[in-house]
């Protein structure tokens, strides 16, 4: 162990701490060598180890827990309710659809277009999306309204129907 003469900066190397006072070889000064408190390596590596994970774990679960979900943050949804098939005056097929809009916060929004996207057994758009606008203008805090809707093109290979909403305002 090494050990230093606090007044004139002469070190010396000693085997073990003395328990009496050391008096340095070149100054003559008289100190007590203090004790290291020397804490052991590997838990301090373990503790610092425990506190690397415990910190990565709350970043997962906070990241997982406040990961932002479009459909959770968006005001106002959209959903099917009912499908149906209907013939037109020439004979052909066309469906109709029912559904809700619905205001899920305490405030008043404007009712947007709504869109609707058809598409196949493989998941590909068939027609062109169709818009039109909502059943009332204005949505009150945790207000619903109804809509139906007759698509204009024909249900020939139509296996899935999906609702959006257009931009939405305040």
């Amino acid at each position: 162990m090494k050990i230093k003469c606090d007044f004139c900066k002469s070190e010396y190397t000693i085997a073990k701490i003395p328990a009496t006072p050391v008096r340095c070889a070149i100054c003559g000064h008289t100190w007590m060598v203090k004790t290291e408190n020397r804490k052991n390596q590997f838990f301090v590596f373990l503790a610092a180890l425990c506190a690397l994970l415990s910190a990565i774990i709350f970043s997962i679960v906070v990241v997982t827990h406040y990961r932002k979900n479009p459909d959770s943050e968006s005001p106002l949804v959209a959903n099917i309710v009912k499908t149906e098939l209907a013939p037109d005056g020439n004979g052909v097929t066309h469906f109709i659809v029912s559904g809700i809009i619905e205001n899920r916060t305490d405030e008043i929004y404007g009712a947007p277009n709504l869109i609707i996207e058809t598409f196949d057994a493989d998941d590909k758009p068939i027609n062109t999306p169709e818009t039109f606008n909502p059943p009332v203008t204005l949505l009150d805090a945790g207000a619903r309204a109804v809509f139906v809707y007759t698509l204009r093109a024909p249900s020939v290979g139509v296996k899935k129907i999906n609702v959006k909403l257009g931009d939405f305002q305040k």
